[in-house]
């Protein structure tokens, strides 16, 4: 099974970023992400044995909950830089709880043999990726233009453990389990 750690996104902010895709889409010829598909990523575990789905479940359910915190979406840019990017993102800030939360999962994934990840936590929604070289003039321009980078605010009060189904049109993502942020 090949495993994530993540928070949804509201419908609101799903919607918000929609739009954005709706318009930039045209722009480049990207792999764009799906709405639905966007989501916070605390942990991306990766392979792990569906007889020891348990196991993780216990240890995730062990970390204690930062409760509950404010995320808002905002910001574009390029990873890993403008020059030459491979992802298009939007920014997330979820202050002091998120990064927390990130090295609790870290922690608890740890424990269980999972390695630790070896870049710093960059909390962010992969909007596209980018696979081959393509003029992004058009893109750039229509994201200058932008009337805001603000796509939304909202309150996590949950995590997800998710499996992902790697597909030739698209990863299908399965919600495995919950755990609350407060108590």
């Amino acid at each position: 099974m090949r495993l994530f750690v993540a928070i949804d996104l509201p419908y609101e902010v799903r919607r918000n970023l929609e739009l954005l895709l709706q318009l930039l889409r045209p722009k480049a010829d990207l792999q764009w992400s799906a709405p639905s598909n966007l989501h916070v990523t605390t942990k991306f575990i990766g392979e792990w044995p569906e007889n020891d789905l348990d196991i993780l479940k216990q240890a995730l359910a062990e970390i204690p909950p930062p409760g509950e915190f404010r995320v808002d979406i905002q910001g574009l840019g390029w990873f890993p830089n403008e020059r030459n990017p491979r992802v298009f993102w939007a920014g997330i800030r979820g202050g002091e709880a998120l990064p927390l939360l990130a090295r609790a999962t870290e922690d608890a994934c740890e424990s269980l043999g999972i390695a630790r990840e070896d870049r710093p936590f960059s909390p962010h929604l992969t909007l596209a990726r980018i696979r081959r070289p393509v003029d992004l003039a058009a893109l750039r321009k229509t994201i200058a233009s932008l009337p805001s980078d603000h796509f939304g605010r909202f309150t996590a009060a949950q995590f997800h453990l998710y499996e992902s189904q790697l597909r030739p049109g698209g990863s299908i993502y399965t919600k495995l389990a919950s755990f609350p942020l407060a108590k």
